[in-house]
């Protein structure tokens, strides 16, 4: 069982940088992909990027790609979404999911339902 907390969100001007962590406890995160996903107000929940839970595949929505960036750090038992040249769009709630797997190493799940751990969520606002 792992359990996962984002931090870093706030609030930045369009163009503007945030860093989200998403910390996982347990001594078996190696063996979860993770996922960052969100949700803005009156939408549906939408993935944004995920990496593998070796670390060498990762997925970014059409939306996000060339501005975000997932990595993880394995020492620190801990994800990072690089968010950059941010626009008032990227406006929601970020969560961080993870999903284990037992023998694969490189997928990348994009259906938040196939997910099994979730954080609370971090509040991202960007304004114009």
């Amino acid at each position: 069982q792992v359990q996962v907390a984002e931090s870093g969100g706030g609030w930045v001007q369009a163009g503007g940088s945030l860093r989200l962590s998403c910390a996982a406890s347990g001594r078996t995160f190696r063996s979860y992909a993770i996922g960052w996903f969100r949700q803005a107000p009156g939408k549906e929940r939408e993935v944004v990027a995920v990496i593998s839970r070796n670390g060498g595949r990762t997925y970014y929505a059409d939306s996000v790609k060339g501005r975000f960036t997932i990595s993880r750090d394995t020492a620190k038992n801990t994800v990072y979404l690089q968010m950059n040249s941010l626009k008032p769009e990227d406006t929601a709630v970020y969560y961080c999911a993870a999903k284990r797997f037992i023998l694969s190493t490189s997928e990348t799940p994009k259906d938040g339902n196939e997910y099994d751990y979730w954080g609370q969520g971090t509040q991202v606002t960007v304004s114009s």
